[in-house]
């Protein structure tokens, strides 16, 4: 007699796992059109950096931004708990493996000064910049009204894991609506995974999704909450969501995949799963102007009681301009993933973002192995 089955389990799929069928037309790449748009503001490639501390801080966001792009400044990181952050990166840089989990610990301790939150929002928007900062749920009510009179463009709420309702007997948890009310800037809320969960966050009135669950390269949160789904899947899944909820409301609501990024082909992958932008951070990470000189740690890594994240070192291999535009200096796709992007969009005929998104997709787990023994063997793989 067959046992009844207590859970169903599907398949799901991340990027190396799948491959992208090309097109029956090609269209030059130069002609292609991959902007982004959040809110009001339209950025000329659909390409984010991570709110993490090695990533992105005001020199960077204001390149990023130069470049076409958008970096997110972290307003809960050491941006805003230290006068000189460069000799606390410094610090966390030069510190032995086993030693930097309890420095990282310690140094996040530092209470955030509502004075330097403030001035970083000027000094990016002195520039001439789209200011995009994020900040955690527990700050947000207390902080946001800061941000917005300092004259930041776009908010960013950001935790592990975002839903539109939080229960708690403690206390009242944020809520998106009434914040989409309460302040002008448009409002991107992340992370989700879910179907279900994105539909109702974009509901609330929020302006964008961030999407993915623990897949970026210093990220642990799946190793230790074993919680997560594969980022293609994912994408999909938020991508029905966006469509459901533009039949339903009018409103196009772009999602953003976010984090587990390596190559260029990965980025591809993604907007054929049906995302509108892609933040990255540990390629982001190997740029010369990143404030981590050729380290990179997760957001949670400091967490005081279970830490989710850990310092890696990916090295500095080009300016910033040449990870976005080449010309490479490397072969392992690191690099021009803007040029990868619209390359592939030409392969596949697609002129824009949304035609990118109804490209074939196959799964394919040899596609990155298939043929080639030759450069495994001399790469020592």
């Amino acid at each position: 007699m067959t046992a009844p089955q207590f859970k169903q389990l599907r398949r799901a799929y991340g990027f190396e796992e799948v491959a992208i069928v090309p097109g029956d037309v090609t269209v030059n790449p130069e002609q292609t059109n991959i902007e982004l748009k959040i809110g009001k503001f339209t950025f000329a490639i659909p390409v984010l950096a991570a709110a993490m501390d090695g990533v992105t801080d005001v020199t960077f966001a204001i390149e990023m931004n130069r470049l076409g792009g958008l970096a997110v400044l972290n307003l809960d990181g050491l941006q805003v708990r230290y006068d000189n952050p460069k000799e606390i990166l410094a610090e966390i840089v030069r510190t032995a493996p086993d030693k930097v989990l309890p420095l990282l610990q310690k140094i996040y301790t530092q209470p955030i000064k509502e004075n330097l939150v403030a001035e970083r929002v000027r000094e990016i928007k002195a520039a001439g910049a789209v200011c995009a900062v994020s900040l955690i749920p527990a700050n947000t009510k207390k902080l946001a009204p800061i941000i917005e009179e300092a004259g930041a463009d776009i908010l960013f709420v950001q935790s592990t894991v975002t839903s539109a309702r939080h229960v708690s007997k403690s206390y009242r948890g944020l809520v998106f609506s009434e914040l989409c009310k309460s302040v002008k800037m448009p409002v991107v809320v992340g992370n989700c995974v879910s179907y279900s969960a994105c539909l109702e966050l974009m509901r609330t009135g929020i302006s964008g999704i961030l999407v993915g669950v623990g897949p970026g390269a210093a990220c642990t949160s799946r190793e230790v909450l074993g919680v997560g789904v594969p980022q293609i899947t994912a994408t999909i899944d938020c991508a029905a969501a966006r469509d459901a909820y533009l039949k339903e409301s009018g409103r196009y609501v772009p999602i953003i995949t976010d984090g587990g990024f390596k190559k260029g082909g990965d980025v591809c992958k993604a907007f054929v799963a049906g995302t509108d932008g892609v933040m990255i951070g540990s390629v982001f990470a190997q740029a010369k102007e990143a404030p981590g000189m050729g380290y990179h740690w997760g957001m949670s890594s400091p967490h005081p009681a279970l830490p989710r994240g850990t310092r890696i070192k990916v090295g500095t291999t080009g300016t910033l301009e040449q990870i976005l535009f080449g010309p490479t200096s490397v072969t392992d796709g690191s690099q021009n993933l803007v040029g990868a992007l619209r390359t592939a969009m030409g392969i596949c005929g697609a002129a824009t973002i949304e035609e990118m998104h109804k490209v074939e997709m196959v799964i394919a787990p040899a596609i990155v192995t298939e043929g080639k023994s030759w450069q495994f063997a001399q790469s020592g793989k």
